[in-house]
C-alpha cells in the first residue's frame, strides 16, 4: 500500500501563474499561427518562441517576491540576424520571435498579480500560516540550556493558536532581564528547542524552521526572507522542570 505525503513545499498560487501564464502564450500563439498563408513548421515556432525569451535582464525584488524585467531583446536581435538573410523567413516567424520576448512581461504580470493573491490566502504575519500541521511533531534540543524530556503538545498549542501575539523578539524588557540583570557566564540559549516534523499551511510553498522559546511560550519563525516572534498566554510543552 502506498501512501501520498502532502507537498507542503509547493507554491500553489506560483504554480497557478505559471500555468496561466502558458495557456496565455499557447492562446497566442495559436492565433498567430492561424493567421499565417503558410504555416511555418511546430518545431521551428517552438525553437524561435524559446530563443525569443532569452534578454538582457535586471532583477528586482518585490514584497519578499524575486522578478525578472526583460530589458534589451538579445534573442529577437540574434535571431533576426539568422534569418534576415534566409528569404521570407524572418516574416513567417517574426510575431512568434516577439511573443517568446513578451513572454517575458506575460510572466512578470502573473508573477506581480500573484503577490497579493499569496498574502491574502496566506499572510505573512498570522504564525497558522508558518505553522499548522502539527501531529507527529516533537522538540529537538539543539543547546545545552534545553531541559531533557520536554514535549511539544500539540492540542495546547493548537488552542492557543489564533491567539497567540506577535510581539518583538527583542523588546525592552527581555533585554534588560537578559543583558542587564543577568550575567554574562549565566546566560542560556532563549530558544533552546527546534520543533520538528511540523508544517506550514499547504501551497504556501514556506519552508520555515521552528523555534520554542526556553519557557514554553514564545515561538521564532525563521524563513528565508523574515523572523518573526510570537507569545502565548500558556505554554505548550511539559516536562523538565515544569
Amino acid at each position: 500500500m502506498y501512501v501520498i505525503e502532502a507537498d507542503f513545499s509547493l507554491n500553489l498560487i506560483d504554480f497557478i501563474s505559471t500555468i496561466l501564464s502558458y495557456a496565455i502564450i499557447i492562446f497566442i500563439t495559436v492565433k498567430i499561427y492561424r493567421k499565417q498563408i503558410v504555416k511555418p513548421k511546430l518545431w521551428a515556432v517552438l525553437l524561435v518562441l524559446i530563443g525569443g525569451l532569452f534578454s538582457f535582464s535586471i532583477n528586482i525584488n518585490w514584497f519578499d517576491t524575486p522578478l525578472r524585467l526583460a530589458i534589451l531583446p538579445l534573442g529577437l536581435w540574434v535571431l533576426y540576424l539568422i534569418m534576415k538573410r534566409k528569404g521570407d523567413r524572418w516574416k513567417r516567424y517574426r510575431g512568434f520571435v516577439w511573443l517568446g520576448f513578451w513572454a517575458n512581461y506575460i510572466f512578470l504580470a502573473m508573477a506581480l498579480l500573484s503577490v497579493p493573491f499569496h498574502q491574502w490566502i496566506y499572510p505573512k504575519e498570522q504564525l497558522s500560516t508558518y505553522l499548522t500541521e502539527t501531529d507527529g511533531a516533537s522538540l529537538i534540543s539543539i543547546h545545552s540550556a534545553a531541559e531533557e524530556g520536554r514535549q511539544f503538545q500539540p492540542e495546547k498549542f493548537l488552542k492557543q493558536l489564533e491567539s497567540m501575539k506577535k510581539e518583538k523578539v527583542m523588546n525592552d524588557e527581555w533585554y534588560t532581564k537578559f543583558y542587564l540583570e543577568t550575567e554574562a557566564s549565566e546566560r542560556n540559549e532563549r530558544f533552546p528547542y527546534l520543533l520538528d516534523g511540523a508544517h506550514p499551511k499547504r501551497g504556501s510553498g514556506l519552508q520555515p524552521m521552528i523555534f520554542i522559546e526556553d519557557d514554553g511560550k514564545g515561538i521564532l519563525v525563521k524563513t528565508s526572507k523574515r523572523q518573526l516572534y510570537f507569545r502565548s498566554n500558556e505554554p505548550f510543552i511539559t516536562g523538565g522542570g515544569n
